[in-house]
């Protein structure tokens, strides 16, 4: 593990993004409840939360955090048939949460993928990476608009 313990502790915000593509029918399953396995988004959006406290345990050499923070959202895109997964993580500490809300986002995803897996095995998952993060020594960066990519850059809340 990186020694972390001569750097101050700032407060630390990080903001990823991701999606899940799937066809219509299984993405209006999802949006009226009707997937066979329950209520995919509510699950999806705990089962991140819960990734993005247990970092440390699942990508080596991670620090354990203190997370003040940690928020999994969804927008439903129904002209390109995806769900847009966004996390923010937080903390007052002494390295970044970019791996907090990365794994919450993947987890997000891969939860998505799992509960309507009966209705469509060829979702994909994808597009999955860091948005903005701010606090510490390097300071501030913020995913620059890309030609095809996402607007949603920008300020952490």
């Amino acid at each position: 593990m990186v020694g972390v313990g001569h750097k101050r502790a700032t407060e630390r915000v990080a903001v990823a993004e991701g999606e899940v593509r799937m066809r219509r029918a299984t993405l209006k399953l999802i949006v009226e409840g009707d997937a066979p396995k329950g209520d995919v988004l509510t699950t999806a959006q705990i089962a991140g939360i819960m990734a993005a406290k247990r970092t440390h345990e699942l990508i080596p050499l991670c620090h354990p955090l203190p997370l003040t923070k940690v928020d999994v959202d969804f927008e439903i895109d129904e002209e390109g048939s995806r769900i847009h997964i966004t996390a923010v993580a937080r903390c007052t500490g002494q390295t970044g949460v970019e791996m907090e809300a990365l794994t919450a986002v993947s987890m997000a995803a891969l939860t998505i993928y799992d509960m309507a897996k009966a209705a469509e095995k060829t979702m994909e998952i994808g597009q999955v990476r860091l948005v903005s993060k701010t606090g510490g020594k390097s300071g501030d960066w913020h995913r620059q608009h890309e030609e095809g990519s996402s607007p949603r850059g920008g300020e952490a809340d």
